[in-house]
């Protein structure tokens, strides 16, 4: 058989040539085969018709298996023919003949040095599309990181905000002054604690003593 795989028969068919009559050959051969096994089961049915016959089973065997090697053969012959005339006449796209997918080719033809420019191009372009997505996927990291700092700093102008607010309720609406009263307040609770300190280590040290 053909070991053409006719490509351009394969994509209008959908199937290579070559498989079809593969599987028609294949076909056939098995459809011979039943038949040579009917015939031999008629012959045995004959043969239990007549006791005095000499012919034995296993010769039939034999015969039909000779016969069978015989069809065969002729059928390979056969087949070949069959197959030369399907492949020129049933399964063949004339050169001539361009399939409705691939008329593009046909009006705008591209030679080998600019389909392989083409092919540079799509690369280059593919990398520039890897570079650009890249760089925005940094974008989106920086994105987050700001909304991350703008979400601190609203936290510090809330404080802020409640630090004015706190200076105002005493009486202190400059910021400047405000950062004073609250130095002072700071140093005084300071003082506070050290004089608690220091209270708690002599109460600590009478509770020694006694």
């Amino acid at each position: 058989m053909s070991v053409d795989p006719r490509a351009y028969e394969a994509q209008f068919f959908g199937f290579t040539p070559q498989t079809c009559l593969l599987r028609i050959y294949i076909a056939l051969q098995d459809y011979l085969f039943e038949i040579m096994l009917v015939v031999e089961s008629v012959i045995l049915k004959k043969l239990e018709r007549l006791p005095d016959s000499k012919i034995t089973p296993f010769q039939i065997r034999k015969s039909t298996e000779k016969f069978l090697l015989f069809m065969r053969q002729q059928f390979d012959k056969l087949f070949g023919t069959m197959e030369k005339v399907l492949l020129q006449l049933v399964l063949n796209i004339p050169k001539n003949v361009l399939l409705p997918e691939d008329k593009a080719h046909e009006q705008y033809p591209y030679s080998k040095e600019q389909f392989q420019a083409l092919q540079e191009e799509i690369e280059q372009l593919q990398q520039q599309y890897r570079a650009e997505a890249a760089a925005g996927q940094a974008l989106r990291a920086e994105l987050e990181e700001q909304k991350a700092v703008q979400a601190e700093l609203e936290k510090i102008l809330q404080w802020f905000d409640g630090l004015e607010n706190v200076c105002r309720e005493h009486g202190t609406g400059n910021f400047k002054e405000s950062f004073a009263f609250l130095t002072q307040n700071s140093k005084k609770l300071r003082d506070m604690l050290k004089d608690v300190e220091e209270k708690n280590k002599k109460i600590m040290k009478c509770d020694q003593l006694l």
